[in-house]
């Protein structure tokens, strides 16, 4: 049987109307590596609840947005023109509600600061502007250059026993990191200046993993990325047939 796999879209407006949207190379690296078929989650706050149980996955997807400081209890607004309250208020109880069920769950980007969001940890606003950090944002070059490998991070746990490795390239196009980890988030991937760059739900029964980097950029291509969808597509299929 073929497993479902839900990404949550982002709600943008595009010429005066509000679309819902996500990147398509999410939906690509699920058909071709991690052999699931994607289907685009609404922002329709709570009602999405409703989708879970027709879904053998989650996959939380990056987005230019960042998630509203109120979200994690900090006043200080640092990017207040970059939110997209729509999604904050679908996905965050989705989250929870997955985890509930034991659904797989891989997050990406600001699908990581989400993750940890939802369970209870914080996020840094602008990492590039705290000390002894790095510039972790898109360079303003090709989409080919801006998803090029740009720093190392060091793999622990669960995380490097599935890629296979304890130390990997990774490219770099968030501004926004976690900062406190919730609680039962288990730190397994670090860049060389601190930042958090991976993490697994130490309760969680199956497959809940999530990464700062973006792996489903030319998934089929990277190794790491590969293993990381093809083990993901397993944990959904494994699901499906319970």
């Amino acid at each position: 049987m073929t497993a479902i796999v839900g990404i949550p879209a982002c709600a943008r407006a595009i010429k005066g109307q509000i679309q819902h949207t996500t990147p398509a190379r999410y939906g690509a690296a699920l058909l071709d590596v991690a052999g699931c078929v994607p289907v685009l989650i609404p922002p329709i706050g709570a009602a999405a609840l409703a989708l879970l149980d027709r879904l053998d996955g989650l996959l939380l997807d990056g987005s230019p947005s960042n998630i509203a400081p109120w979200r994690y209890g900090v006043a200080e607004d640092l990017t207040p023109a970059a939110h997209d309250p729509a999604r904050d208020a679908t996905v965050l109880p989705l989250i929870l509600a997955a985890l509930a069920r034991g659904l797989p769950v891989l997050a990406i980007c600001r699908g990581i600061q989400e993750l940890n969001v939802a369970l209870g940890g914080t996020l840094s606003q602008k990492v590039q502007d705290l000390p002894g950090r790095r510039d972790h944002r898109a360079l303003e070059e090709s989409v080919e250059a801006q998803y090029a490998a740009r720093h190392s991070v060091r793999l622990s746990g669960q995380l490097a026993a599935l890629i296979g490795a304890d130390e990997i390239a990774v490219n770099s196009v968030h501004q926004q990191a976690i900062d406190q980890p919730a609680p039962g988030l288990l730190v397994e991937a670090l860049a060389p200046d601190g930042t958090i760059e991976g993490v697994r739900v130490a309760a969680a029964p199956g497959f809940a993993l999530g990464v700062q980097w973006h792996p489903e950029w030319r998934a089929g291509e990277n190794p790491a990325s590969r293993r990381l969808f093809e083990a993901f597509g397993a944990a959904c299929r494994s699901f499906s047939s319970t």
